[in-house]
């Protein structure tokens, strides 16, 4: 097992409020809700975040806006570089909280 893939299992045990999941091909956490706030790629953790912690974030060394694919950046999601995992617990109880109080949108079909 990779280290960062090492880092997220032990990232999501410490969560036991999240739901391990697939996103874009990779491994995230998703709320109770079905909304994924945190996912694991290349070695780093692309997370969604806003306001103050959003900037808190970026501000770090190595961050940015995560772009899934070149040239298309997601809104309020950063990518967080492996050297500030003492910290992602922290961003990712803050992106949890958000993104669990966010409606599941329904299917017009149901």
């Amino acid at each position: 097992m990779a280290e960062a893939e090492k880092h997220f299992a032990e990232l999501a045990a410490e969560i036991p409020e999240a739901q391990q999941g697939k996103m874009f091909g990779a491994l995230c956490l998703k709320a109770p809700n079905g909304k994924a706030f945190l996912l694991s790629k290349n070695g780093s953790i692309a997370i969604k975040l806003s306001g103050s912690v959003l900037e808190e974030a970026l501000g770090l060394n190595g961050t940015s806006i995560f772009e899934p694919s070149e040239g298309k950046k997601m809104n309020g999601w950063v990518q967080i570089p492996a050297e500030h995992q003492n910290k992602w617990k922290d961003f990712a109880q803050s992106a949890l909280t958000e993104v669990k109080n966010i409606e599941k949108k329904i299917s017009k079909n149901n």
